[in-house]
């Protein structure tokens, strides 16, 4: 194979490893965004289905504060076992690509470069390890001057509003 071929093959397996590591560590970052959302109901009767979505998503109410009408709830959230497989199968196929390339580049050494494919579980690992935290909720509900919709305040997980947001018909505000 022509010499100035491997080197740069090199270099493209590389960069890839670095999007790879970075694509790996970003499955785990914080995620937490507050939105606004409204419902056509009042809020005597929107409390106790918000109350019976946070209970059934395993939330517990860690603070009332009633000035502010504010709740403060905090719940366990749960890895994704697709996606530590999903991330662990990323991996291998990345490092299986970064050992050939060696292999192929350092034939003359006889290194046994295919000794790194067995790190890909470490991506899995890193998730798992990183993934299952403790999520806080704020939640603040407020009825419009009219009566005619309910304003929610929720300061959560990206997915965590995302989910409200469908399974109680909300809309953004």
């Amino acid at each position: 194979m022509n010499t100035a071929i491997l080197p740069s093959t090199l270099l493209l397996t590389l960069l890839m490893s670095v999007g790879l590591f970075f694509f790996i560590r970003a499955s785990t970052k914080d995620r937490t965004e507050t939105a606004q959302l409204v419902s056509p109901l009042n809020e005597a009767s929107l409390m106790p289905q918000l109350k019976e979505y946070f209970r059934g998503r395993s939330y517990r109410v860690a603070a009332i504060d009633p000035q502010q009408n504010q709740v403060s709830m905090t719940g366990f959230v749960k890895p994704s076992w697709f996606l530590a497989i999903f991330l662990t199968f990323l991996a291998l196929v990345g490092l299986m690509c970064l050992s050939l390339v060696l292999s192929l580049l350092f034939s003359s050494q006889n290194i046994p470069f295919y000794g790194i494919v067995l790190l890909s579980p470490l991506s899995g690992i890193f998730y798992w390890n990183k993934a299952g935290r403790v999520e806080d909720v704020l939640l603040k509900v407020e009825s419009s001057d009219s009566e005619k919709y309910t304003t929610i305040t929720v300061t959560a997980h990206r997915d965590e509003i995302i989910s409200l947001e469908e399974a109680l018909q909300l809309k953004k505000a």
